[in-house]
């Protein structure tokens, strides 16, 4: 028996032991606890040099038509609100008004009608009726209501100054407001998530509501979005919330296409690049079609492919390349989907087309791939190797297809078309004659920037077009792949100096682009030129199938042109004059937020290094 004794003493000793060790540790709790809480004043708390003051919610309108917090959420104050809700017993309820209601109608009928408060009475009498007709018939359910707002600042002025703000805020919407003097303490902590409704508070701001006035307090009015997959894009900057954006998520957005619109200077370039840095990590194919010259450096600090094209270039792309993916397996039709987009580009260069000159055009393409043993039958697309093999069929090279100067020679041969043999001389002979050569490059690389800046003002819109018709066949490749396409400065395709039939190529890729896993970006300062040519037809077409829509500063012109293509609203439309650089109107989806773009230090220097 002794000896049991000992060893339950023993493990006392070891458990008392245990637990006297574990109180010397640093725990969480000591972790999150400030230095110093200060509540000695009543009007406010002092916490690590910062001042938290709180205010109560007292009394409201007997009927709200609108969020009662929207304003005060919407502003940039630093607010925390606790809203508490506290069901009560229906039948109770019933039983109580219907006392209340047989005693005041009671006093109202008396012989006491000269009593000042008699109009009081007959608001309580009425008041009490209707709530218990919403009780029994309505199926409504009453609450009792308790609101708390606490603020906080690094010294007292600023505090004061804010609670200023607040209680002009909220009297405004006919609420009355108390400062939470000598129950500072209590406030801030029932603004905590501790569930903590303190009675010295409850006391004061207890208001009973039913349930369909529970929507006037409403607070999560500003909008949040945070895909599961997505990428970071900023934070709201109303809520502070972060933004995180899966424009390939076809379960909620229709496709993946984009608009960033914006003034120079207002952040619209530093944003797509980070959107291009972030997406290469993600391992998504991407093409940039640059007229300024302004991706280059990124380009090579990602180690991607750069294309140029211009007088000093050595990088060449055929425009009657035929490519394999140009169509889908099981599709036909090479030679019939090139002749379009060929009748695209060459009405860039001769001008307005009529439909008569487009068919002559057209016939003397077919005759000019004809020469090349290429015709509608898609088999003569193919060649023969010389070393057979098990596949002894391979698709034809860049080198088996005419090029522009074969063209310009069978131009010549027909009075008819000696006139656009004329226009074609600068690319054969002239200034531009790089177009007119067999494609030397590879495009197997996931990142590839055409810089097209050497060709002038007035000749980038042929570079653009090469490239987009390139892109859009890498795009073709694979469904399964997802890829994007960046149309910089796409006013030149799709607005007054550009034609419909290049504008309708370009409105095909993002209303198709879709279905092959695809996202193309419009990007453009110049907004009333997206919108110049056929009435706008195109550019709305394009923004309208653009799920995510970017705005930066804008100046009064152009908002005043979007205003006709989207549904901005009155507050909308001031907040895009006076964003700052770097913060955005977004329309993603259904929602509209006010989004900062953040980076990181080593982002920013990726994008921003110039070695």
């Amino acid at each position: 028996m002794k000896l049991i004794k000992n060893k339950n003493k023993e493990k006392n000793n070891k458990k008392t032991n245990k637990l006297e060790f574990l109180e010397g540790c640093f725990s969480e709790k000591d972790l999150l606890a400030p230095s110093y809480i200060n509540l000695s004043n009543p009007k406010y708390i002092e916490i690590d040099n910062n001042y938290y003051s709180s205010l109560l919610l007292i009394n409201y309108f007997r009927e709200q038509n609108e969020l009662i917090l929207k304003s005060l959420i919407d502003t940039n104050i630093d607010v925390n609100i606790s809203i508490f809700y506290e069901k009560q017993d229906t039948y109770k309820a019933i039983r109580e008004l219907t006392y209340h209601i047989g005693n005041v109608g009671a006093d109202l009928k008396g012989n006491n009608q000269n009593r000042q408060d008699i109009e009081i009475a007959a608001f309580t009498y009425n008041d009490a009726k209707y709530i218990r007709k919403e009780l029994q018939i309505n199926n409504e359910e009453l609450y009792y209501l308790y609101i708390y707002i606490n603020t906080f600042s690094q010294n007292t002025k600023e505090l004061e100054n804010i609670l200023n703000k607040i209680e002009g805020i909220i009297e405004s919407k006919g609420i009355q407001v108390r400062r939470a003097y000598f129950r500072q303490e209590e406030a801030y902590r029932a603004c905590l998530p501790f569930m903590e409704n303190h009675k010295l508070l409850k006391e004061v701001t207890k208001r009973n509501i039913l349930t369909s006035g529970l929507v006037a307090t409403y607070p999560f009015i500003s909008s949040a979005i945070f895909d599961e997959n997505g990428i970071f894009v900023g934070t709201n900057i109303y809520n502070k919330s972060l933004v995180f954006i899966d424009r390939y998520n076809t379960n909620k957005y229709k496709n993946a296409n984009m608009c960033i619109f914006g003034t120079s200077g207002a952040g619209k370039s530093f944003y797509t690049k980070l959107l291009i840095l972030r997406y290469r990590l993600m391992g998504i194919h991407q093409y940039i079609i640059d007229p300024e010259r302004e991706y280059n450096n990124l380009c090579n600090n990602l180690n991607g492919t750069l294309l140029k094209i211009g007088p000093g270039s050595n990088t060449y792309i055929n425009i009657f390349d035929i490519r394999k993916e140009s169509i889908e397996d099981n599709e036909k039709g090479y030679l019939a989907n090139k002749i379009g987009k060929l009748i695209g580009f060459f009405n860039l260069i001769f001008g307005k087309i009529n439909e008569e000159e487009k068919a002559i055009l057209e016939e003397k393409l077919i005759e000019l791939y004809k020469l090349k043993n290429i015709t509608f039958d898609d088999k003569t697309l193919y060649k023969e190797l010389e070393n057979k093999t098990d596949n002894n069929f391979i698709f034809k090279e860049s080198i088996d297809m005419p090029i522009l100067e074969d063209f310009y020679n069978l131009l010549d041969k027909d009075e008819k078309t000696k006139i656009f043999k004329i226009k074609l001389i600068p690319f054969i002979k002239g200034s531009l004659k790089f177009f007119n050569n067999y494609t030397n490059v590879e495009l197997d690389n996931k990142l590839i920037v055409a810089d097209v800046y050497e060709l002038g003002e007035e000749n980038l819109k042929y570079g653009m077009y090469l490239f987009t018709d390139l892109f859009w066949d890498k795009i073709k490749k694979d469904r399964k792949i997802k890829k994007a396409i960046y149309l910089d400065e796409i006013w030149r395709l799709i607005g007054v100096t550009s034609n419909k039939d290049v504008a309708s190529f370009i409105y095909k890729i993002f209303k198709t682009i879709r279905k092959y896993g695809g996202s193309g970006v419009a990007i453009t300062q110049d907004i009333s030129d997206i919108f110049s040519l056929e009435n706008g037809t195109y550019g709305k077409s394009i923004l309208n199938n653009s799920s995510i829509k970017t705005f930066f500063s804008l100046e009064e012109e152009n908002i005043k042109i979007l205003e006709q293509y989207t549904n901005l609203s009155e507050k909308e439309k001031i907040e895009i004059k006076s964003l700052k650089r770097g913060e955005c109107l977004m329309f993603v989806g259904d929602e509209h937020i006010l989004n900062k773009i953040e980076s990181a230090d080593f982002e920013r220097e990726i994008i921003e290094n110039k070695n």
